[in-house]
């Protein structure tokens, strides 16, 4: 994580809440519930979420979860992991208990469960009714209860569990627990204990991003047996990816921005970065741009991240912390200034996009000196973990310099096999050319070694074009066997070369900003590696698309536009944000079919029972009037 944004729940040390632990709790029935009928599963899917059957892989986590077996679900992000856990919530005697990592996610996913009609409750340092929820707790009135792994962990906590019966263990963002996870959170390490004081209860842990060693740590670390493992595939299929050289951030970026009118996030790599791109592109857009940063006051950040989530266009400027606690369904549009961490930082990250399904982009601005810093952060770590992080980050080098389908790297990243082109890539779309480019790299690497691995590309690139300037001369590097070396097609292949050499670590950094050699340098000079480059793509001005508007409105549909007005004064009523109401996938849908009554409103995807009896009359009345 970049900078020391750190929005998690504080840690609980010290005396328990007042009547945290009730001395004499009644007894507690832990006695086996068979699990409901498969025609209950189904009317309780409907009547609380509106949905008339299950997607992907949600039907085999939650038959597991009510049959009491432990499971560890691999699920992309938009997948519905939620629903997996909070169904058996509403099924099974006893509460739920999350354990999720974010203060703001937890209060975010509280008022979508609550939404519906879900009794849940959140126990964190923000909350000002915690007795009342403590006292919820142990009179069975809660189907959900959200905690965070710092507070989770105590043993005072454990012993308000043993004062009501739990129904289900849920372990969301499990991938924390894991050394070999992109976000490892020690707190996650604690939760053992605490799982294993009631062996009756099941557990279900839930990621979207974990590789095999991930996955078979998560196992270990939580106790979930092997054939406990379900994988529902990693596609994101709606969200198009697309890897650019950085030339012009802002200019890049606005382009973005424009193209894409719902709301976004522009990830950078430090606070400075992104007050500096909020105040460009709020200029340079005439959009609403804000930031969010661990250095801003709390009440600002707040604010900010508030504004954002309630808003259906505005474009939020982060480092990478901001995004893991919201539930935004409704982004555009997900773009980094930099490189991320890792490949599974990078899809976590874009995953933030598209999660309603709709038509959605992940733009990443990439630069050489990227590549540079993150490797010579690589010598601050932990020694035991460099390997595996040098790992993470040659991977992550591959996907930025390939030539093929850039989803096919992705998913091939986490164990599968996909199809060799998605049609919904920027390799895919706009086909890009590969060079051998092996004795070009040797002529660079030779002026590298040398000019005494010192100097920027600036002067090698003088040395190797045979330009004696002042400081040629001065010194004697007009004399080298690599002066003017260069073939006039070589030329314009230079600045790309270097580039793709240090992102593959065959160029690093002095301390002083020139290059040395490095990674396997030698061993492309001696002829036993081979060097290949994507050709750089002719750079053309673009006509500019409402992605974000035809994602939503594909038709231009009046009625469409009607419901979204009324959705929006609903949840200004409601103080919630829109999608709380409902998504917009739901919304086209009544635009499409036009109910007439409630009981064809009740048959509309998203439309449970508890928003029908809510809001049904309103859009109603809306699609009548339209």
């Amino acid at each position: 994580m970049n900078d020391d944004d750190w929005p998690y729940e504080t840690t609980f040390y010290g005396e328990p809440d007042a009547d945290m632990v009730d001395p004499y709790a009644p007894d507690v029935d832990w006695s086996p519930a068979p699990p409901p009928a498969a025609a209950d599963v189904s009317q309780a899917l409907h009547d609380v979420f509106g949905f008339s059957g299950f997607r992907g892989v949600q039907d085999k986590v939650v038959d597991r979860v009510l049959h009491g077996r432990s499971t560890l679900a691999i699920m992309p992000t938009g997948a519905g992991k939620s629903l997996t856990y909070q169904l058996p919530a509403v099924l099974l005697p006893g509460t739920c208990v999350v354990v999720s990592p974010l203060i703001a996610l937890m209060h975010d996913q509280l008022r979508s469960a609550r939404a519906n009609g879900i009794r849940a409750a959140t126990l964190t340092s923000a909350d000002t009714d915690r007795g009342q929820t403590m006292d919820a707790f142990r009179a069975g009135e809660l189907d959900l209860l959200y905690i965070a792994p710092e507070r989770a962990s105590q043993s005072h906590f454990r012993d308000l569990l043993n004062t009501a019966r739990v129904g289900l263990f849920a372990i969301d963002e499990a991938h924390c627990v894991s050394e070999w996870g992109h976000d490892f959170r020690p707190d996650y390490r604690l939760l053992r204990p605490l799982l294993d004081a009631f062996p009756q209860v099941p557990r279900l842990a839930l990621t979207a991003t974990a590789d095999h060693h991930t996955r078979a740590d998560i196992l270990a670390q939580l106790g979930i047996p092997d054939e406990g493992l379900i994988v529902a595939g990693f596609d994101r299929p709606n969200i198009r990816y697309a890897i650019r050289p950085r030339e012009n951030a802002l200019r890049q970026l606005k382009a973005v921005v424009e193209e894409n009118p719902g709301p976004g996030i522009v990830y950078a790599p430090t606070r400075a970065r992104v007050e500096q791109l909020a105040e460009s592109l709020a200029s340079a857009t005439g959009r609403r741009v804000l930031p969010y940063h661990a250095g801003l006051p709390a009440d600002v950040r707040a604010r900010n991240q508030a504004a954002f989530v309630e808003s259906e266009d505005m474009v939020m400027v982060a480092t990478v912390a901001f995004g893991m606690g919201i539930d935004k369904p409704d982004l555009r549009f997900v773009a980094h200034a930099g490189i991320p961490k890792s490949i599974e930082g990078y899809y976590q990250e874009t995953g933030r996009a598209g999660r309603d399904g709709d038509p959605s982009v992940a733009v990443m601005l990439w630069g050489a000196d990227d590549f540079m810093r993150a490797r010579q952060r690589l010598a601050e770590i932990e020694p035991h973990r460099q390997q595996s992080e040098r790992q993470r980050l040659d991977s992550l080098a591959g996907l930025v310099e390939t030539a093929q389908c850039r989803r096919a790297v992705l998913l091939r990243h986490f164990g599968e096999d996909p199809p060799a082109q998605c049609g919904n890539c920027d390799n895919c779309l706009e086909p890009v050319g590969v060079v051998d480019v092996t004795d070009l790299a040797r002529k660079l690497l030779s002026a590298v070694y040398r000019t005494g691995q010192s100097y920027g590309l600036g002067h090698l690139e003088k040395v190797l074009g045979g330009l004696a300037d002042d400081r040629v001369l001065q010194r004697g590097h007009d004399q080298l066997s690599v002066f003017g070396i260069l073939t006039e097609d070589e030329k314009p292949l230079l600045k790309a070369l270097a580039r793709a050499l240090q992102a593959r670590g065959s160029l690093t950094a002095t301390e002083h900003g020139g290059l040395a050699l490095g990674g396997d340098a030698r061993a492309i000079l001696k002829g036993e590696a081979a060097v290949a480059m994507v050709v750089p793509p002719r750079q053309e001005r673009k006509r500019r698309t409402r992605g974000g508007d035809a994602g939503a409105n594909p038709i231009d549909d009046p009625l469409f536009e009607a419901l979204r007005a009324l959705r929006r004064d609903l949840a200004k009523e409601a103080g919630v944000p829109p999608y709380v109401i409902f998504h917009d996938s739901t919304l086209r849908e009544m635009a499409q079919a036009r109910p007439a009554s409630l009981a064809e409103l009740g048959r509309i995807g998203g439309v449970g029972a508890r928003k029908l009896d809510a809001y049904g009359d309103a859009f109603l009345e809306a699609i009548r009037a339209v």
